[in-house]
């Protein structure tokens, strides 16, 4: 193990907060992670990521090492250094993008051949591979290599795809080797059934991780299947080690995964949804797109103290996204990410307080109670 220290400070039924203390700073858990994929968040300045609250950011192996490369970025300083950020950053493996992006791909025991999506050049990513581009980023947490079939899909898929990645999983540590002040996570996989679940989770314990992520949901199976498998999946794992579940998600996703003894979190939708108009706030999605915020001189969230909801209204995020304008990507990006910082912010306190069921009530009353009423 890398000395990785985390400490559990609270506990509230299923739910923990504590945190996790790498070299390059501290992650307060429950954790929301925005992601970097190509070495930016996009539509934001590193120094404006941290004044959301976000402890680490999230890197991707696939595109960086399509572009600018790996080998580029190590001479550059490594990932920290060449996009300004100097806290920790977790890369993951490469795996679903490959299985999701890339074109022609061929897998095989060894690992998977593809054609990179950007301009058709063949790559080779395996177990090994990938753990020496995400040495070369110098990321702080490292990701097994994994398979990571999209649902639906038949059992005996599901089944193949797991036994594959947890020897890769195996691999993946071989290769990581000694590296102190790094960790490495290992990926939970079986899709909905909790037998595979539960054959996975013996297996990567019995290989030993710093930390360990549940894979392979949302990827199609809805909200009501996945929290199914979080029912079960989280406690099959230690239960001193962060648990990490990957992908995911909406807020009301994070909520009920928090309830559950989830631990940290990435996804793409409050970035997106800052550059496609959509504001997320507590009390739900607000679409500027819509006409009826074009006279509307009240703020997007009269409760929020991020810089778009400070200093300008509804009518002007309206005209500035109808008009194309660069900042609307940019002011609605920092009140999506300031919003997904301020819920994980409130469920650490719930936790610790010991109030989490009454705050999961509060959140959903506040999303049931809609957007304000046209002014």
């Amino acid at each position: 193990m890398s000395g990785i220290a985390f400490e559990i400070a609270a506990r509230d039924g299923r739910a923990r907060t504590g945190v996790l203390r790498l070299p390059r700073g501290e992650i307060r858990t429950p954790a929301f992670m925005p992601v970097g994929t190509a070495g930016t968040v996009k539509a934001m300045l590193p120094e404006s990521v941290r004044a959301t609250g976000a402890d680490i950011l999230l890197g991707n192996t696939y595109h960086l090492m399509l572009r600018p490369g790996a080998e580029r970025v190590a001479r550059l300083g490594g990932l920290h250094r060449f996009m300004n950020w100097d806290r920790p950053i977790l890369t993951d493996s490469g795996g679903f993008q490959v299985m999701s992006l890339a074109d022609l791909r061929k897998l095989t025991e060894d690992g998977v051949t593809f054609r990179s999506h950007v301009d058709g050049s063949r790559h080779f990513l395996s177990p090994e591979t990938s753990m020496e581009i995400q040495r070369l980023l110098g990321s702080d947490i490292v990701m097994c290599f994994d398979e990571c079939p999209a649902l639906p899909a038949t059992q005996a898929e599901v089944a193949r795809a797991m036994r594959l990645s947890m020897r890769w999983a195996e691999r993946s540590k071989a290769a990581f080797g000694d590296r102190p002040g790094h960790a490495l996570f290992g990926i939970q996989q079986g899709g909905v059934t909790r037998e595979l679940r539960e054959e996975s989770a013996e297996a990567l314990k019995a290989i030993g991780f710093d930390g360990y992520a549940i894979g392979g949901l949302a990827v199609g199976e809805g909200q009501e299947a996945m929290l199914g498998v979080l029912d079960h999946a989280p406690g099959m794992l230690p239960d001193d080690r962060p648990r990490y579940l990957m992908g995911v998600g909406k807020p009301d996703d994070i909520v009920g995964a928090v309830l559950r003894g989830v631990d940290m979190f990435d996804c793409v939708l409050p970035t997106r949804s800052g550059r496609t108009g959509q504001a997320l706030t507590r009390r739900g999605a607000v679409n500027l797109k819509n006409a009826r915020h074009a006279d509307d001189p009240r703020p997007l969230d009269p409760d929020c103290l991020c810089p778009c909801c400070r200093g300008y209204s509804r009518a002007y995020l309206h005209h500035v996204f109808k008009a194309g304008e660069i900042i609307s990507a940019m002011l609605l990006t920092w009140h999506n990410l300031h919003y997904y910082q301020e819920l994980m912010a409130g469920l650490r306190d719930a936790i610790a307080g010991g109030r989490l069921a009454a705050f999961a009530a509060a959140f959903e009353a506040a999303r049931a109670e809609g957007d304000l009423e046209p002014a």
